[in-house]
């Protein structure tokens, strides 16, 4: 199976650079597995879809204002940092911006020298592993000083950073938002309880790699990144009850399917789990626990537009990316969304 398969035409115009001016006002196209019906609505309309005996899950994640603006010492030199992945209380894997100018040993300071960091090493993805020295809280120093780390495609946004941040986001961890999320207000999430849908939670902390273009042409030989999972026993708990009294498991975001995939046992069963997940979801992947999903679109050739390629069909979801670039859909982190029924 080839990457290229995966590609598709996208205007520059289509790519969303701020948020619909309500969460909830956002598009939602929505299409079905097993007909070829396809329905225009708003995201406030999700109830509608939603029956009582369903459960939604949803990743209660926290992005972290992961962007460092650092100076080299002692040249001055601009350096840019984006945090990856914590190693232990004072290591971190990083990109570092531009690379070709941070090597190992090198000394970079923060905030007006509010704390420094060491580089100690590369990693295999081409970023680097650097070594903070601070004293205090880190997790103050980055909220002091970090910023949140929009995606490179969304180039002008100047407004609330929040809106980059799900209004249920708890835990601390990731690096970018799990974007489906970003639809919901406190409004919306009651009105779908009421319907007498049940709403669980799971953590994954979401790292680059899951937006980065494939690379190989044979999709099979990708590797991907490993991010950290849990699944509570509640959780899973809930879920089990819900499919056995008849109801849908409906993921919201690929990173719930993808966490609520790695944690499901062969008989179709979802655990208790926690730990570090580098499942790649691709056409030809039988899912065991997902009988619903809301997303946003996805960037060409990545291995989000891949997972739900394989949860309705390739033909089917490239040909609503088709429909959606001609219906004026917005894409990508502060985009629209589509229910895949």
């Amino acid at each position: 199976m080839k990457t290229s398969e995966f590609d598709y035409d996208l205007p520059e115009s289509s790519i969303a650079q701020e948020p619909a001016p309500q969460r909830d006002s956002s598009r939602l196209m929505v299409i079905y597995r097993k007909k070829p019906d396809i329905e225009h609505r708003l995201f406030k309309d999700l109830p509608d879809y939603l029956n009582s005996g369903d459960i939604l899950v949803i990743n209660d994640t926290k992005v972290i204002p992961a962007r460092l603006l650092g100076k080299k010492v002692p040249s001055g030199a601009n350096i840019e940092i984006l945090l990856l992945k914590s190693l232990d209380s004072c290591r971190w894997e990083v990109l570092a911006r531009p690379g070709k100018k941070v090597k190992i040993n090198d000394e970079l300071v923060f905030g007006d020298k509010l704390f420094s960091g060491r580089i100690t090493g590369y990693t295999d993805a081409g970023g680097r592993v650097i070594e903070f020295f601070f004293e205090g809280n880190f997790d103050d120093l980055l909220q002091n000083t970090g910023e949140m780390p929009l995606p490179p495609y969304i180039k002008k946004y100047t407004g609330d950073p929040q809106r980059y941040q799900t209004i249920y986001a708890r835990r601390k961890g990731s690096v970018a938002a799990p974007t489906a999320g970003l639809h919901f207000t406190e409004e919306l999430l009651e009105k779908v309880q009421k319907k007498g849908v049940t709403l669980k939670t799971i953590i994954l902390h979401i790292g680059l790699g899951t937006f980065r273009p494939v690379s190989a042409e044979d999709i099979t030989t990708h590797q991907m990144h490993s991010e950290y999972f849990e699944v509570s026993a509640d959780t899973a708990y809930a879920v089990n009850l819900a499919r056995e009294k008849g109801g849908r498991v409906v993921a919201l975001g690929t990173t719930t399917v993808r966490c609520l995939e790695t944690a499901a046992r062969k008989d179709g069963r979802l655990s208790a789990a926690s730990g570090w997940t580098d499942l790649f979801i691709y056409p030809g992947y039988r899912f065991k626990i997902v009988d619903s999903m809301i997303t946003n679109f996805h960037l060409p050739r990545s291995t989000l537009l891949m997972m739900v390629s394989a949860f309705a069909g390739s033909e089917k979801i490239l040909s609503a990316y088709r429909l959606a670039v001609r219906e004026k859909y917005r894409f990508f982190s502060f985009g629209d969304a589509m229910l895949i029924l």
